[in-house]
């Protein structure tokens, strides 16, 4: 048997006892040591049981397939959700967007079996708190700013400073590009300063979009990338990126945002990008994000025991934080 987290009702979550799960195939069993919160904290709101929390984890190897790519031992970053292995996708580096993609996550638990293709080997220098940052701390992103190809040339608009837009920030400064960010909230302002943010905007002001511009010498910033999920960000990306200028969305959003193909795209010549992870074949670039930079100390600003996840989720709740991390053996 295992512990895991469960929401038992509205805002409340405890352990329970579960087996531990057995893996099949291709599948791998990990002893989870790391399990970084993510949104979890929405369900933990609505309260309806259950027992399924987590898609980021960080362990140890414990069962592995014969002949296969890890052995008991191996640390291992396991990524969100699972692929097939086998389609032109899996073999790619993007086992994201595979069209057999299972959600079998629940990361916050003491055990958790991944396929081999969602997971990647840990460099021996890089601690499992360090290297739980490549799922969604830095990970989604990281493949945001990938595609859009950020450099020190740019200036980058980011909406949403949440765990997710400041992991953008953290990726756009190793890149050497100037940062604008979009956001309300002042315990996440002050961290995006700590990571050395160069300007931010406060989306309640009516003249927000005046004030981006006049940060870039009146074009607009070179790129944007959105990690609110809100669709007056996405307008806000569309409205204020220079012409010829590309936007990556990579907060989850299921309401339409209004686009006039002519004015927004055709004449304007902007790209718009869809981004929900990274190539998998980028992992020893992430790693070195990981490695080198020295923001990402700032970026955790919780760590708890597992056996406190109803203040774990309570905090996620508050926003009053940046990334946080769950210890499953604590």
């Amino acid at each position: 048997m295992m512990k895991k987290a469960a929401i038992t009702g509205e805002r409340k979550a405890e352990l329970v006892e579960r087996p531990i799960p057995q893996r099949q195939g291709r599948e791998v069993l990990i002893k989870v040591h790391v399990a970084p919160m993510c949104t979890e904290y929405k369900a933990f709101l609505e309260g309806k049981p259950q027992d399924c929390l987590g898609h980021e984890a960080v362990g140890e190897v414990v069962e592995a397939p014969p002949e296969g790519l890890f052995k008991p031992g191996d640390r291992v970053v396991a990524m969100p959700l699972s692929g097939c292995g086998e389609c032109e996708l899996c073999l790619a580096g993007d086992f994201i967007h595979c069209l057999s993609n299972p959600m079998r996550d629940s990361a916050m638990a003491q055990y958790v079996v991944k396929p081999e293709v969602s997971l990647r080997k840990i460099p021996d220098d890089i601690p499992y708190e360090k290297a739980a940052l490549a799922c969604c701390g830095l990970g989604a992103s990281f493949g945001a700013v990938r595609k859009l190809g950020v450099s020190a040339y740019d200036t980058l608009l980011v909406t949403g400073l949440g765990p997710v837009g400041l992991g953008a920030v953290i990726n756009a400064k190793f890149c050497g590009a100037k940062v604008i960010g979009v956001e309300s909230n002042p315990y996440r302002i002050q961290v995006a300063r700590e990571l050395q943010i160069d300007a931010i905007v406060d989306p309640r002001d009516p003249e927000a979009l005046d004030r981006i511009r006049e940060l870039t010498g009146g074009a607009g910033p070179d790129l944007a990338v959105d990690c609110s999920g809100v669709p007056a960000a996405h307008r806000l990306c569309i409205d204020a990126v220079k012409r010829k200028g590309k936007v990556a969305f990579v907060g989850e959003c299921h309401t339409e945002t209004p686009i006039v193909v002519s004015r927004d795209l055709i004449r304007k010549g902007i790209q718009l990008i869809g981004s929900w992870h990274y190539n998998l074949n980028d992992f020893p670039l992430l790693m070195n994000v990981i490695r080198r930079s020295p923001l990402t100390d700032s970026f955790v600003t919780h760590v708890f025991p597992m056996s406190k996840i109803q203040e774990a989720l309570e905090t996620s709740v508050s926003q009053q934080c940046a990334k946080i991390m769950l210890k499953p053996w604590e």
